[in-house]
């Protein structure tokens, strides 16, 4: 049987996202197969969709979805047909249907919409591991970041709050600055206001972290802001990537520490994605963790949900609906 998917045949601009027919796969041995109800849009697709990140082609992008198990392969021991699963570390979301190992799967509980539990997993698990392992998060702190109202901005404002710390985030517009101010963040600022905010609000002293998702344009304003034996966590270049730089500047900023993690190597056991896959999809169910939907797209307009998430203008999650 045949599905519709989006088919990447070589590196390019949005335009190379194109609509086509692919066969359903068959699960095969620990995997199931996921009738997609919505697919997460994230920049990792749009650097692998440019060439910044090596694929083969033809490549059917997506990592990120929600959806319905419909059929199991053998020695699946924990998933059922009708279980509601969702995932961030799949293959081929850009689909209606793809085949995901049990492993990478976790349960969506009742109280969560399934579409909107496409928006929970790389952002969400991704706010959770720069929280809790990248730097460790005490009450007290005081924690820069950027792009306040975007997918990751949201959801990380509202679990740096739960850990005590004061947020200091930027937004370019007002209602991205509402929005992320809604979210908990203490002082939202334009981009040009960083240094002096941080500077009056530490009295002099810097931040105790930075998280930068933004990289190039910002990642000087990064170092710069930083307290004695701060951290910089550098988890994405939105603007672009970061040059290499001189390691001894570390030394001179006063002992600083960068680290440029992924979301993959904090998955690394099952009793790993079992924690952060629970903490996040508990604290949506109870409504400790508010999860807002910024835009979707049909599948057919993939092209067009990466025009919007390059434009950088984007306000929460931006979904595929197939």
């Amino acid at each position: 049987m045949k599905q519709q998917s989006i088919l990447v045949s070589h590196a390019g601009g949005p335009e190379v996202l194109e609509l086509g027919e692919t066969k359903i796969p068959t699960p095969r041995e620990g995997q199931v197969l996921v009738k997609v109800e919505a697919t997460g849009v994230n920049f990792i697709e749009t650097y692998q969709r440019s060439g910044i990140y090596a694929v083969r082609y033809p490549f059917t992008p997506g990592s990120e979805f929600s959806g319905t198990v419909t059929q199991i392969g053998k020695n699946v021991r924990h998933l059922k047909v009708g279980d509601r699963v969702a995932t961030a570390s799949g293959e081929k979301g850009y689909a209606q249907y793809t085949v995901v190992n049990e492993s990478e799967l976790g349960k969506v509980p009742d109280k969560v919409d399934l579409r909107l539990a496409a928006a929970l997993p790389l952002q969400g698990m991704t706010s959770h591991y720069l929280t809790h392992s990248s730097y460790l998060v005490r009450s007290g702190d005081v924690i820069l970041t950027y792009a306040g109202a975007g997918g990751v901005g949201l959801l990380l404002t509202q679990i740096l709050k739960m850990k005590g710390a004061t947020v200091i985030t930027t937004a370019s517009t007002q209602e991205k600055k509402d929005l992320a101010r809604a979210a908990g963040a203490d002082h939202v600022v334009d981009y040009d206001q960083v240094e002096a905010t941080v500077d009056k609000v530490t009295n002099g002293v810097g931040v105790h972290a930075v998280y930068d998702g933004i990289g190039k344009d910002t990642f000087e304003t990064s170092l710069k802001v930083l307290k004695r034996r701060g951290t910089l966590v550098l988890f994405g270049g939105a603007s672009g990537q970061v040059p290499p730089f001189d390691l001894q500047r570390l030394n001179a900023g006063g002992s600083l520490t960068v680290t440029r993690p992924k979301l993959a190597d904090f998955l690394a056991t099952d009793e790993e994605r079992a924690w952060r896959f629970g903490d996040v999809f508990g604290w949506a169910a109870t409504g400790d963790l508010d999860v807002r939907v910024g835009q979707k797209f049909a599948l057919a307009d993939a092209g067009d949900a990466h025009r919007a998430l390059e434009s950088r203008k984007t306000t929460g999650k931006v979904l595929l609906v197939p």
